[in-house]
């Protein structure tokens, strides 16, 4: 029966790393702005086939943290620079069709992007994204102790990782989805749009001048 010094010190790691995953979460990055993107398009459908592609996504790169496998990017140039610009490229791509979309005449409600497209979108941008790689690397070891039972751990962690962050992005669609008239105006939807599609490039331009992991 473990000590209540060993279950204190396995709670008060869980509670950081909640807390951790949850600040991480929080920080707006290409997920958040393709979220957007995806709810001025086709509403709340369209924002949560997004967000199950990026926890998807997610989900890859903890895994692979937790198996060891993604510590390829930290030890080779290659692989890290290849995958770099793979993300530069969904990045920029996105936002081009963003702003395109936004220099369209109005004809109507946007039309609203398949499931398949949107669980798609959110895969890319997060499998593509080598830093959130590097991230998993460094992050989920340092909650979790040398010795039997090492890698069973980091599997649940990362699985908490995952549960966290699409928590987050539950509360960031359904508050899109409160305002989804006012998005849905011709003249916010171009707006957001742009917007959107500018942040997206700019991520893109900031990754690929970016080299360091």
């Amino acid at each position: 029966m473990p000590s209540a010094a060993t279950i204190t010190r396995v709670t008060t790691s869980l509670i950081t790393f909640f807390a951790a995953s949850l600040l991480l979460a929080l920080f707006p990055g290409p997920g958040t702005a393709l979220v957007l993107r995806q709810a001025v398009r086709g509403g709340r459908k369209a924002a949560l086939a997004t967000v199950i592609g990026m926890e998807l996504g997610v989900l890859v790169w903890a895994l692979a943290a937790a198996f060891g496998v993604s510590v390829l990017l930290t030890a080779s140039e290659i692989a890290y620079t290849t995958l770099r610009i793979i993300g530069v490229i969904v990045l920029v791509w996105i936002g081009i069709r963003s702003l395109l979309h936004a220099r369209r005449p109005d004809t109507g409600p946007a039309q609203a992007p398949s499931t398949a497209q949107g669980v798609r979108a959110g895969l890319l941008v997060n499998v593509a994204n080598p830093k959130l790689g590097v991230f998993a690397v460094s992050f989920l070891p340092q909650f979790v102790a040398p010795g039997p039972g090492h890698q069973s751990t980091l599997v649940v962690l990362a699985l908490l990782w995952v549960v966290v962050d699409t928590l987050w992005y539950l509360v960031v669609v359904v508050l899109l989805d409160r305002i989804s008239r006012f998005l849905q105006r011709a003249k916010v939807r171009k707006r957001l749009e742009q917007v959107s599609g500018t942040v997206l490039i700019g991520l893109g331009v900031r990754l690929a001048l970016d080299s360091s992991r």
